[in-house]
């Protein structure tokens, strides 16, 4: 018998799984680089931001080798001088300029390759833009900006340029993520007909907390002229831009952005509608939802699929983070982190035999739960029967923004394909930028092309 096409060995999965489609929405786009450098190359990279996400993508950055951080642009000297105690002592840093002004910045570097743009989320679109009008390839943290009109201007950049723009997803870009899609959901349809989706991103109170207080060490301050000039009222809202409608979209775009792409990314379509919920339950004086719950509505080949999806910012229970689709034949549970990823087995004889899976290894079947012995005041039940647990594949030692931006310099070489490019980004975030307003006017929104299109 032939084996299953979806089958691969564990060096193929290695060595492929993150090379293999994974972009689904949308046309082909600009994906790899039209003049790629040679592989021996090394790529002078600009950093613009160095914030908290600046320093999470420096300490994936310095373990890629053939960069040379060339730039770095921040407005506050504090910044720039945590990424001069980061890179001590490196020599891909050495005789790095430093600038507080992008214009700036762009102006007088010459033989920039790539900027990656780690700013507050309504700087990512003019900085973006700037970069690649500047002949720059340009990796972006997600969200792609605050407003959806913002993260239109970025794609026709790419397009009118281009050049490579790759969106901070890093899902796309991990083994785990790409194995389930592209071995398991779509090569095997393990999961049979997928029903429901459900996410989540829950946070504790005390990590959601105001930053800073009514003493500020005299390092952190960045004086006022400098804060207006680039668009803050005060250091209240340069500490804490996330809370506030006008500087990005809160908690379902900071956090949520994670598992909705997914939600879009997996299920290979955008949703027809969306109703939320939302409200300030604890952060009373905050102008965005510290809690949100939304229900988006899709229609996919196999059929009607509703996704839930929640935000917390006063509570970490619930596994914190993960994505889950359920279907007739098996649920699959994933997130970064491997002790909250499984996939469970359904149990009936409709649901084909996994044993080749778990002799090739692909699979590990987990130990069953005990059951618990019936007592003389049980109530009669018709429970379904405990599903079979199995450990998913994928995982790996790297940081968990690494992978993505190996693809975004593997591209930018012409050794590979974007994994997560401005348009396919820009068209799974969609969605996002219209939850907020259908908590806040308590009803459903139903998409339309002018809702999700470029």
């Amino acid at each position: 018998m032939n084996p299953d096409p979806s089958i691969v060995s564990r060096r193929d999965f290695l060595s492929k799984s993150l090379a293999g489609a994974g972009l689904v929405l949308g046309a082909p786009n600009l994906l790899r680089a039209a003049n790629p450098t040679s592989g021996s190359d090394t790529i002078h990279i600009a950093l613009v931001g160095f914030g908290k996400q600046g320093e999470v993508l420096f300490n994936c950055l310095k373990n890629i080798p053939g960069l040379r951080f060339q730039a770095v642009c921040d407005i506050s000297k504090n910044s720039i001088n945590k990424f001069r105690s980061a890179s001590r002592g490196m020599a891909a840093s050495e005789g790095a300029q430093f600038y507080t002004d992008i214009d700036d910045m762009l102006e007088k570097e010459k033989g920039l390759d790539a900027a990656i743009v780690a700013t507050p989320d309504f700087w990512h679109s003019p900085h973006t833009v700037k970069c690649l009008d500047a002949g720059l390839h340009v990796y972006c943290e997600k969200m792609m900006a605050h407003t959806i009109d913002a993260a239109r201007e970025m794609v026709k950049a790419m397009e009118r340029t281009g050049k490579l723009c790759q969106i901070g997803h890093q899902r796309r870009s991990n083994p785990r993520y790409r194995f389930t899609y592209n071995r398991l959901i779509n090569g095997r349809k393990i999961c049979g007909q997928i029903v429901n989706a459900n996410g989540q991103w829950n946070r504790s109170l005390g990590a959601s907390q105001d930053i800073g207080g009514a003493k500020l060490a005299k390092s952190i301050i960045v004086p006022d002229d400098i804060l207006k000039q680039y668009g803050f009222r005060d250091m209240h809202q340069y500490l804490n831009w996330r809370v506030y409608r006008d500087l990005s979209g809160g908690p379902i775009s900071d956090l949520g952005a994670h598992q909705i792409d997914i939600f879009n990314w997996f299920l290979g379509t955008a949703p027809k509608r969306v109703y939320a919920s939302g409200g300030n339950a604890y952060f009373k004086n905050r102008e965005h939802f510290d809690n949100v719950m939304c229900i988006f509505d899709y229609d996919t080949p196999q059929g009607e699929v509703r996704a839930f999806y929640q935000v917390l910012t006063t509570t970490s229970y619930g596994l914190g983070f993960y994505e889950s689709f359920m279907g007739t034949e098996a649920s699959i549970r994933i997130s970064e982190i491997a002790s909250t990823s499984a996939i469970y087995r359904e149990s009936g004889d409709h649901v084909p035999d996994w044993g080749d899976l778990v002799d090739k290894g692909y699979l590990i079947r987990k130990p069953a739960p005990p059951k618990p012995e019936p007592t003389a005041d049980a109530v009669a039940s018709y429970e379904s029967a405990a599903p079979d647990v199995y450990d998913l594949p994928g995982g790996s030692n790297k940081p968990a923004h690494q992978p993505h931006l190996e693809n975004f310099f593997d591209a930018v070489r012409g050794k590979a394909k974007l994994n997560c490019d401005a348009r396919h980004a820009f068209e799974s975030e969609a969605p996002i930028f219209y939850v907020n307003p259908s908590a806040l006017t308590r009803s459903p929104i139903d998409f339309t092309t002018e809702h999700l299109s470029v």
